[in-house]
């Protein structure tokens, strides 16, 4: 917090066209990973920043060691901007299963938390997703500028049938929305596991649905495919049919 807004000229790198990284997310990584590491004899810690430098490093999440994952600032470019949303995220794997998450946002000292089994709370209250409603009045998030022109333009075309489209550009301060019941549904195309193992798990346990769009179940290993959340299976069903129709 202390570099929030004051970020010096040499604190802002670009690791590729259009992706920051600064010098929070560098020392937060740095200073969470070994932390992280203690707390779990034999565990590994996977990060973002690490393996930015490092891709050989998502290996580690095809094993059987408990794993940590890092994203030391979701929302760089929010940040670098000066602009008040972001957050940490961390999340605990093992052999492919998403064992508990947490999101913290750190402008407002808040963190969402959620155990496999055990539901998701906000310093001690449980939170849940938004009630289903009509497509109409339903808002969410998803951004046009995914990589595939013929989703953007569909997505583009359909985006008038629901209430209201959200772009944060923040996954952290999306799956708050979500678990919180502020927005009823999501779509993320490039699934960093850093990014929504512990997202998806807080929304799973908060009480909505989240698949990938071909119906699969999410898997930390899967940084391709594109999930798609909403407040309950049919909700999803609705959804997807409503914006994706032709």
């Amino acid at each position: 917090m202390p570099r929030f807004g004051r970020l010096a000229a040499g604190d802002v790198q670009e690791k590729t066209p259009g992706d920051l990284v600064t010098a929070a997310d560098t020392a937060v990584e740095a200073r969470l990973s070994p932390i992280l590491a203690g707390l779990i004899p034999g565990s590994l810690v996977v990060g973002e920043e690490a393996t930015a430098a490092d891709p050989s490093l998502l290996t580690r999440l095809k094993g059987d060691a408990p794993v940590w994952l890092i994203d030391p600032v979701d929302g760089t470019l929010n940040f670098a901007a000066g602009i008040p949303i972001f957050g940490t995220i961390v999340a605990l794997v093992r052999g492919g299963e998403v064992l508990a998450g947490w999101i913290h946002d750190p402008l407002r000292e808040r963190t969402l938390i959620a155990e496999a089994g055990g539901g998701a709370h906000v310093e001690g209250q449980r939170v849940g997703v938004a009630r289903p409603a009509d497509v109409k009045r339903m808002s969410g998030n998803f951004a046009f500028h995914t990589g595939d022109r013929e989703q953007a333009a569909t997505l583009a075309r359909n985006a008038d049938k629901v209430a209201s489209i959200i772009t944060l550009r923040c996954a952290a301060a999306d799956y708050f929305n979500l678990a919180e019941g502020r927005t009823h549904f999501a779509l993320f195309n490039r699934t960093w596991p850093w990014d929504h193992a512990a997202g998806w798990l807080i929304h799973q346990e908060a009480g909505g649905h989240g698949r990938f769009l071909d119906g699969r179940v999410y898997e930390p290993l899967d940084i391709y495919g594109r999930l798609f959340l909403a407040p309950d299976e049919a909700s999803w069903r609705l959804l997807t049919r409503t914006l994706w129709a032709a």
